[in-house]
């Protein structure tokens, strides 16, 4: 069944096209991901078809009149509004009801809980959501708000920080449980373990999905198709993202043949004429003209890529030293006894839930902030380049060329070429109409593109990037992970991006809370495979210490029983059903662990081979030992 049709919808801005006759069908259960470089239309798209904004042209179809949820990239909150009315949305009737009864709740418990009036409110409400089945979405609710990390719904979202404020939202959305989910970058300002989490929730999804995210593991284990938006153009692929760049790929290499076979005909031509070929006969001027059709005639258009090359300045032996650094703001401590030596060739991930203290950890190394305890010790020859989350030195006000000469007219790129400020912008997409604009009509992408250059521009050798993948599209991070491949300096990178991790790092420090920090060596796969290994081997562990409590609880043993075919279990047989008990727990955690392996990306196919034959074990193993523990279950 169609949800969503869009029959050749445009959308200008000025004299800019956006979206240039886009027409595409979305199926219920589909799950389309949207990708396309910064500026091309991505988020435009979504509001369209969320109706936030109106096409200039053509139509957009919701057949059946869906239930759509939007994300947007910055959730817009009525003023004086809690997380509460934020979350259970007032439009909607099976929210609003809930809703209702939560206040009705707050109303009851604010009055001492005696109020005959409330009582028959909340009761009232309370078989309301009996007859309607929205005890169901309370529950559903519930969950979500918990695994987000929301617990005080009572909370006002104007006091909330960005990324709490994008938790909140993305809970509206899943809570609703609509037809049509739409996504623009769902996963800045999640922590690694909750972008797990969405990932579960949306493979499960039921509606269909539309998905802008610049996260490629998340779009790559997510989506069934992809829609690419170029040149204000529309174009669908079937399969998965990794499925996309294998066909961009083909037709890369396909056009590169046809450009040469072109070519050569020209020059060959050409050499023709020159010759001093006389067009008497039909035959000639035929050639004649084929001639000067081949020499007029427009080549296609190249999709232009950010070109990320700059110098770097010269680094010493000594870069930055952090000795025993504590930092705390009253009672909350974020680092604790932390001791870190950065060389010429660090390359360093922090991960950690939000909160946990990475960003504070840049702060002190760039010298943003001062450590209450502890020294941060920077050699004379180091230029840090602080890339933070905020963008915090960009003026709305200020000419896009204005922002990078203030740092420089002219800079050296890495092979010494001499470029001015404005070819640079150029390498990174910005054109000469668009030098001359204010920052503030730039995307959200495209401000961050720019703070980049500025950064660059300065030719660090100490790079901190502070969660640099949010709002940066996917063409702009593929050329910044091959620049940071040859950077000649030192890298720091926050981030919860699970593919830019693996792509950039070598080196993994994991914030846990009070200050604790814990040193991974390897990339976020590797981290991963360590922490499934021990998730494991903690659950073995609990299972044999719940084995041992039951045996030392356990009376002595009676003599050998027959095995029973019916009524109470024998005392050999509880033990039984006990450590089955046990063993499936232990064997669940390790099955899951080996499927998140198998679906992680990797090409050692010996490993992967003997996961997958391990992995088959395993379930008859397990299917073995659940047949048997419902036997005796069901006895029990």
């Amino acid at each position: 069944m169609t949800v969503l049709a869009l029959d050749a919808v445009s959308k200008h801005f000025g004299l800019k096209t956006l979206l240039e006759d886009v027409t595409f069908t979305l199926e219920q259960g589909e799950k389309l991901g949207v990708i396309g470089a910064n500026g091309s239309g991505k988020t435009t798209l979504l509001r369209l078809i969320s109706g936030q904004e109106t096409p200039d042209s053509g139509r957009i179809m919701l057949a059946g009149n869906p239930l759509v949820a939007y994300l947007p990239q910055d959730p817009p909150f009525e003023p004086g509004q809690t997380i509460l009315e934020a979350v259970f949305d007032d439009s909607h009737p099976r929210t609003r009801l809930l809703r209702t009864y939560e206040h009705a709740c707050r109303d009851l418990e604010a009055a001492g809980g005696t109020d005959e009036a409330l009582l028959d409110r909340v009761t009232e409400l309370s078989h309301q959501l009996d007859v309607t089945g929205g005890w169901d979405l309370e529950v559903h609710a519930t969950a979500v708000l918990d695994r987000l990390g929301i617990t005080d719904t009572s909370q006002a979202v104007d006091v909330l920080s960005g990324g709490q404020r994008k938790r909140v939202a993305l809970a509206r959305a899943l809570i609703l449980q609509p037809d049509l989910l739409i996504l623009d970058e769902p996963t800045n300002h999640l922590d690694a373990d909750t972008i797990r989490w969405l990932e579960q929730v949306l493979m499960g999804f039921a509606g269909a999905l539309l998905l802008v995210t610049h996260d490629r593991y998340f779009l790559e284990r997510i989506t069934a198709s992809m829609l690419e938006l170029e040149n204000g153009r529309a174009r669908r692929y079937a399969g998965r993202y990794s499925d996309y760049l294998a066909k961009k790929d083909e037709e890369a290499a396909q056009h590169a043949a046809e450009t040469q076979r072109r070519d050569n005909l020209m020059r060959r031509e050409l050499a023709w004429l020159r010759r001093g070929a006389k067009a008497r006969t039909t035959k000639q001027k035929a050639r004649v003209d084929r001639a000067e059709a081949l020499i007029e005639a427009p080549r296609a258009a190249q999709a232009r890529t950010v070109q990320v090359s700059a110098a770097t300045s010269r680094l010493g032996k000594q870069v930055v030293t952090l000795k025993h650094v504590s930092k705390s703001y009253d009672e909350a401590v974020l680092v604790d006894d932390f001791s870190l030596s950065l060389t010429r060739a660090s390359r360093i991930g922090v991960i950690g839930p939000n909160g946990a203290g990475k960003s504070t950890l840049l702060k002190l190394i760039s010298g943003r902030l001062t450590p209450n305890a502890g020294a941060v010790e920077v050699g004379q020859t180091v230029v840090i380049g602080y890339f933070d989350q905020e963008s915090e030195a960009l003026d709305d006000d200020q000419r896009v060329l204005a922002y990078i000469q203030d740092v420089a007219e002219y800079v050296k790129t890495a092979d010494g070429t001499l470029r001015s400020a404005s070819q640079m912008l150029e390498q990174f997409l910005f054109n000469r109409k668009l030098q001359h604009s204010p920052i503030g009509v730039l995307s959200g992408g495209e401000r961050r593109r720019l703070y980049l250059l500025r950064i660059l521009m300065q030719a660090p050798n100490v790079l901190l990037l502070d969660e640099p993948t949010n709002d940066l599209d996917i063409p702009t991070l593929v050329a910044l992970e091959d620049y940071l491949d040859s950077f000649a300096g030192a890298v720091v990178v926050v981030s919860h991006d699970r593919y830019f991790l693996d792509r950039t790092v070598e080196h993994l420090y994991r914030f846990e809370g009070e200050g604790r920090v814990r040193a991974y060596p390897g990339n976020y796969s590797a981290f991963e495979a360590i922490r499934q290994r021990e998730e494991a081997a903690a659950a073995a562990e609990a299972a044999r210490a719940r084995e041992a409590t039951l045996a030392a609880e356990a009376p002595p043993e009676l003599p050998p029983a027959p095995r029973s075919t019916g009524g109470k279990l024998s005392y050999k047989e509880r033990r039984e059903l006990d450590e089955l008990e046990a063993r499936i727990e232990v064997a669940e955690a390790r099955k899951e662990a080996i499927e998140a392996q198998l679906a992680a990306p990797g090409d050692d196919y010996e490993a992967l081979a003997a996961l997958s034959q391990e992995l088959q074990q395993l379930d008859e193993q397990l299917d073995t030992d659940v047949e048997r523990w419902a036997e005796l279950a069901e006895r029990a």
